[in-house]
């Protein structure tokens, strides 16, 4: 909120140069906090495709989970009045290269009920095609 009294403040004494500046940290802030809901939601697509892999079966729970997390990253990432999207596609492999570290120690935890070390799970497991499926998943491909 104080950014836009910033703002008022600055487009009042015509002061357009500091306005803008404060016009792009806002842009920043609001990408941001796009990217880390994407993050968020990554983690939790990650870890249901982790389950599966590692257990080799599925769940109406997972399959709901990955269906909501692919839907919210789309819905979250997509730019309703302007179009196109806050993530490209490589800041979206990125963000899953990033999230697949917690995802897969979370997922430790749940699978097989704990019993396996997060790198024992990450043995039973084709990582890269896991951060292929998910990407897949968020891009339609």
């Amino acid at each position: 909120m104080e950014e836009l009294l910033t703002l008022r403040c600055h487009l009042e004494n015509q002061d357009y140069d500091a306005a803008l500046a404060v016009v792009t940290e806002l842009e920043t802030m609001s990408k941001e906090d796009k990217l880390n809901k994407i993050y968020s939601f990554a983690v939790v697509l990650l870890i249901h495709l982790i389950k599966q892999a590692a257990e080799n079966r599925n769940t109406r729970s997972w399959e709901f989970s990955i269906y909501n997390a692919t839907k919210e990253i789309k819905r979250v990432n997509k730019r309703r009045k302007s179009g196109g999207y806050y993530a490209t596609a490589e800041e979206l492999r990125e963000i899953i290269e990033d999230a697949f570290e917690t995802a897969l120690k979370k997922a430790a935890l749940e699978s097989f009920e704990g019993q396996y070390s997060e790198q024992e799970l990450s043995e039973k497991i084709n990582e890269a095609q896991i951060k292929l499926d998910a990407f897949k998943a968020i891009i339609d491909v």
